[in-house]
């Protein structure tokens, strides 16, 4: 384990855009991998806690994932009804997972990860994160790539969460109208699907995109906005389903069923927020009424970028 000297401050960017970005201060730098597919490391910040980054992204955060996972899972979850069976893609960290195998009636979840390395460091430096959701026997773990198992595959799902990386490189396959039809065939009746389509303030030709290409495929799709401290900005996430509506949930009933799964310890979801994640800002309705294209395999999504594909920042503090 290397300790950085906190007399000499190192400060971390990430670049959303050309003009846009924010940092972090490392406190402390706990491990660095390189595994078979990306660059991995686990930081310390007196704010955050321990950090996991992934190719100069940050992805989770030991005090700030109840800000995403929280939403990503609850919301499809409570307006499913009650979920026995689901499968994670991506999520290698354990949040996703942690939130979902609250559910007393979830009798099988599949996690479904590339990277097993993502998996080993978060179970050693992110227990707080995932709570040895890794270790509970309703869950079973698929290394490799999820595209060939969700296209092959024959296992049926009640919730399905796509908990990937941005659209780029080869990840825009798992971000196009033919991998949202292969999805929709694994799910139940009355099945529902939730995942991230980016953020209306610097990616909003891709969110536009990613929605149209759900609109595509799903009969019903509600995107909905959570602001998540460690993306440094506002985020959309959206659920999609063809025959459930988490609009037509009431307060009282989204309490009703948290109540009913005892669900007592969320930080963020609850029947007042169900309401205001759903609850969308004119400019937002304007960037999902664009006329866009749906994304087809084999295209690349204009706007969106690798943070190492763009010029590097170097962050200078003017005073300590």
């Amino acid at each position: 384990m290397e300790t950085i000297d906190h007399t000499k401050r190192r400060y971390l960017a990430e670049q959303l855009g050309s003009n846009f970005g924010f940092y972090l201060r490392e406190h402390q730098r706990l491990v660095e991998v390189n595994s078979a597919w990306q660059k991995i490391e686990i930081i310390e910040n007196q704010l955050f806690g321990r950090i996991m980054r992934i190719d100069s992204c940050f992805m989770t955060s030991e005090r700030d994932e109840f800000f995403y996972h929280e939403p990503m899972v609850h919301l499809p979850a409570i307006s499913h009804g009650g979920p026995r069976r689901a499968l994670i893609v991506g999520g290698g960290d354990g949040g996703a997972a942690e939130e979902l195998l609250k559910y007393s009636e979830l009798e099988h979840l599949v996690l479904a990860e590339l990277d097993e390395e993502v998996i080993r460091l978060a179970r050693e430096w992110l227990p707080t994160i995932h709570r040895n959701a890794f270790d509970d026997p309703r869950l079973e773990l698929r290394l490799g790539d999820a595209l060939p198992f969700i296209e092959k595959g024959t296992e049926r799902f009640d919730q399905i969460i796509l908990d990937l990386t941005d659209p780029f490189g080869p990840a825009t396959d798992l971000y196009t109208v033919e991998f949202y039809r292969a999805c929709k065939k694994l799910l139940n009746p009355g099945g529902v699907i939730s995942l991230h389509i980016g953020s209306p303030i610097h990616l909003q030709v891709p969110m536009a995109r990613i929605a149209a290409s759900l609109r595509a495929v799903f009969a019903i799709v509600r995107p909905y906005l959570q602001y998540v401290p460690l993306y440094g900005t506002l985020w959309c996430m959206a659920m999609a389903s063809d025959t459930v509506d988490p609009a037509t949930l009431s307060v009282v009933e989204v309490d009703a069923r948290l109540n009913e799964q005892g669900l007592h310890d969320l930080q963020l979801y609850n029947g007042a927020t169900h309401h205001a994640l759903l609850a969308q800002p004119n400019f937002v309705l304007e960037i999902l009424q664009q006329p866009v294209k749906p994304i087809h395999r084999g295209e690349t999504l204009e706007g969106i970028h690798s943070p190492e594909s763009l010029p590097g920042v170097v962050v200078i503090p003017t005073s300590d």
